[in-house]
């Protein structure tokens, strides 16, 4: 199923939890349809360079297998983690700081984190070894 022109349902759920159910209901789905279409802002946004998804939905139970807080907003179908290759993850969060973002990371220098909200705070962070803090 197409969320939008360059992002499907099946790409939005994946997870290397594969014995996990990882199934969204029909308002997670309709809230990856709203991410996807922001990642389609973000994909223009960069010159129409490939956005490779690490990890956008997650059910209960593969949230938990990751470790993330239940208040994730991957839980709601609202938050995507992503490589952009050929791209720093610094180099992909200075280029969409000017987007109405929720929360936009640079998580571990290997990925980028982006999430939407009806109330965007527009918050850049940097989390990795040394914990977490304001991406400046």
């Amino acid at each position: 199923m197409n969320l939008s022109p360059h992002f499907t349902l099946a790409e939005m759920t994946v997870t290397d939890h594969r014995l996990l159910d990882n199934s969204p209901t029909q308002i997670e789905i309709s809230n990856l349809q709203r991410l996807a279409q922001f990642l389609e802002t973000v994909k223009t946004t960069l010159g129409g360079k490939p956005i490779m998804i690490n990890s956008a939905f997650r059910s209960k139970a593969v949230n938990d297998a990751v470790g993330s807080r239940d208040t994730s907003q991957h839980r709601l179908g609202l938050a995507a983690d992503f490589r952009v290759p050929g791209m720093a993850p610094d180099a992909v969060v200075r280029a969409l700081l000017h987007l109405p973002f929720d929360q936009i990371i640079r998580e571990y220098d290997a990925w980028t984190h982006i999430s939407i909200s009806d109330k965007p705070r527009r918050q850049a962070l940097i989390i990795d070894r040394q914990g977490t803090r304001a991406f400046v």
